[in-house]
């Protein structure tokens, strides 16, 4: 029983589509098989469709240099365009394409034409900072119009954008400047977060502090939050002076389709981050198609909102590129879901009309920890369509979302893809797909997946195994930022000629697709990747550490929740009671990679499970983490030890 929902068993439920999805449904019920009888002529018909190109292309897919793909790669285009401009130009200037809402109650909406307007002179801001094609640009701002603003006029000239999330530290910051080598950093002075001003311009002057040469030239800074900040003369530069000292008008020229568009850091194996790179054409190609068809977009009435920040992947792609190439209209949001009380959300749903709502599973579980009377006092009868993204979301949220916030009545689409595949990959189809809590289903029109064993080999109906994707997709990534090798290593070596996402799957009785959840040792705390070296190597840094080993635990808000087990240094036994070491470790976890990352424990003992040769045995203390019986413990140096620990945990 879910908060009094229902009290029938989640198991075997389904949800056929309402009959009204099913006459109006922007996915047909032809989509899949004209996807399955030619699918690159599929994909070419989607780029041609839904997006204006200067030259239209006439190559769809050239794999000859596999696995660095080239989509529709004799055409061009200008993204930011596609997304403005062409919007304007067929008369729908007037129409709204952000409502935004600031976290202490200020809010600002602006249409097509305004849009366009600001981005045009951002663009020439940005070029008179001299920053050009290929130049690549830091994006560190809060959930404003400004980011939105600027990812576009990156876009619009060439340029190349990595937008860092705004709960980074310094070091996190440095790290992609460096990696990047970035001509520009823009931020703001800072952000409002739970009632009080985050300072981001305090971070960029750390970050850029620190020994050693920049290629930062410019930090170009956005008043918000109204707190003071220190100034570099010649190198700082205030956005509301300088945007209006430049020209309104700016010409979008059109860039070859594979013609970089972002890069987006996200965490590896090792400890450090990995610069995903994605291109232009086959991107805005494949966000446009997701985003009309799984939400069943329809872009003069529907008012969209995804919660996701756009220093995220789901930022990226559903909050600019899909929705704006679409024409769409939708809420931008600056604050948390509880602040100043835990309704924050449902009234800007009630206040804005919000027809479509697309969130992930951590934040509809703190929806049900405060209760169903919360989002009950609010009208919510615009809602039509709910989806879910960021991790496996369990059966009993999908069920409450449903029943409580769609009021039984509203369809989910519950998707799956990566900051890699950079378009939705897997899910259900509104008006044509029968749902079932949890799943994720089917892959979409013209994608290509499978779950294989260890061997490669398809498993069976009832079976589990790993995910792959066996065809190129046009939002894939183009690679490792400066690291080819590591890109065929990371993804393509397991398999060879397929993408191994890294996710573990099964099929159930119907063919349909279930996630499991990460098989590496990446966790994934509220549908945000971190990487297990990179909390180690944090978790080292510090003086009194001697070694760690971290995984992720199943935690009922977050998903995964971040667990470390650390051996002290001996001064450091006799110098700090353990309760002063353990704040002071999740602390410094959170000031080197970012508050997201603090463990959620830190369990204090003198010994790690080791095999013979010295590896780290994970999947045991993971198990401790958990409160399972711990695993086979046959191949440890020490089979004590994980009884010592268990001790340690209790």
């Amino acid at each position: 029983m879910l908060d009094g929902t229902d009290d029938q068993p989640i198991e075997g439920r389904t949800f056929p589509p309402p009959a009204d999805f099913a006459r109006t449904a922007s996915a047909g019920p032809d989509l899949a098989g004209r996807a399955a009888a030619d699918r690159l002529a599929f994909w070419a018909e989607q780029a041609l469709e839904r997006l204006t190109w200067a030259q239209a292309p006439t190559e769809t897919l050239d794999w000859s240099n596999a696995p660095f793909a080239r989509w529709f790669a004799d055409g061009t285009l200008n993204v930011a365009y596609n997304c403005l401009d062409r919007h304007v130009e067929a008369g729908h200037g007037d129409r709204v394409a952000l409502h935004w809402e600031g976290e202490p109650g200020d809010a600002r909406s602006l249409t097509y034409a305004e849009l366009t307007h600001e981005v045009k002179r951002a663009a020439n801001l940005l070029l008179s900072l001299g920053v050009r094609a290929g130049d690549r640009v830091i994006v560190y701002l809060p959930q404003i119009p400004e980011a939105v603003v600027t990812m576009l006029a990156v876009a619009r000239i060439g340029a190349v954008h990595s937008v860092v999330f705004g709960g980074f530290s310094a070091e996190s910051l440095r790290a992609r400047i460096d990696d990047a080598g970035a001509r520009l950093v823009v931020t703001a002075d800072g952000g409002w977060r739970k009632g009080a001003v985050s300072p981001l311009k305090a971070a960029v002057d750390e970050a850029l502090a620190v020994d050693g040469d920049s290629t930062v030239e410019h930090v170009l800074v956005v008043r918000r939050g109204g707190n003071d900040v220190s100034w570099t003369d010649g190198r700082d530069v205030w956005w509301h002076d300088a945007i209006e000292t430049v020209e309104a008008e700016h010409v979008a020229e059109p860039f070859e389709a594979e013609h970089p568009l972002f890069i987006l850091y996200t965490s590896g194996t090792t400890g450090k981050p990995k610069g995903i790179l994605h291109t232009s054409g086959g991107y805005l190609t494949q966000v446009a198609y997701t985003h009309s068809v799984v939400f069943d977009l329809h872009p003069e009435t529907d008012v969209y909102w995804c919660t996701a920040d756009v220093g995220w992947i789901t930022g990226h792609s559903y909050v600019v590129y899909g929705p704006l190439a679409n024409g769409a209209t939708q809420v931008l949001y600056e604050g948390t879901p509880d602040f100043p009380a835990p309704g924050r959300w449902w009234d800007i749903v009630e206040k804005y009309g919000v027809t479509i709502f697309y969130t992930a599973p951590t934040a509809i579980r703190g929806f049900m920890k405060s209760g169903r009377e919360i989002p009950g006092a609010r009208d919510l009868t615009s809602l039509r369509l709910l989806g879910s993204v960021g991790e496996p979301i369990n059966p009993e949220a999908w069920l409450w979302f449903r029943e409580v916030i769609g009021a039984g009545r509203t369809p989910i689409v519950d998707t799956w893809w990566q900051t890699e595949t950079g378009a939705q990959m897997i899910s259900p189809l509104p008006g044509v797909t029968t749902t079932k809590p949890g799943s994720a289903q089917t892959p979409l029109p013209g994608i290509v997946v499978d779950v294989v064993d260890d061997h490669g080999t398809p498993v069976g109906n009832g079976e589990s195994g790993l995910l792959v994707v066996s065809e190129p997709w046009p939002s894939m990534l183009r690679g490792i930022w400066g690291d080819p090798d590591r890109y065929v290593e990371t993804y393509w070596s397991r398999f060879g000629d397929r993408y191994f996402a890294d996710d573990g799957a099964r099929r159930d009785e119907d063919g349909d697709i279930w996630l499991l959840g990460r098989v590496d040792d990446v966790m994934n705390v509220s549908g945000h990747r971190l990487s297990t070296a990179e909390i180690e190597s944090a978790l080292v840094s510090h003086p009194i550490v001697a070694e760690s080993a971290v995984v992720g635990a199943a935690d009922e808000t977050t998903g995964q929740a971040v667990v470390a087990f650390v051996i002290l240094r001996n001064k450091a036994k006799t110098t700090q009671t353990p309760e002063e070491a353990v704040a002071a470790l999740r602390a410094h976890v959170a000031h080197q990679i970012g508050a997201i990352a603090r463990p959620r424990s830190v369990v204090l003992v003198d010994e790690l499970p080791k095999t013979r040769s010295g590896k780290i045995m994970r999947r045991l203390l993971r198990d401790v983490a958990e409160g399972r019986e711990v695993g086979d413990t046959t191949t440890l140096a020490d089979t004590s030890v994980m009884s010592v620990i268990t001790a340690e945990m209790r």
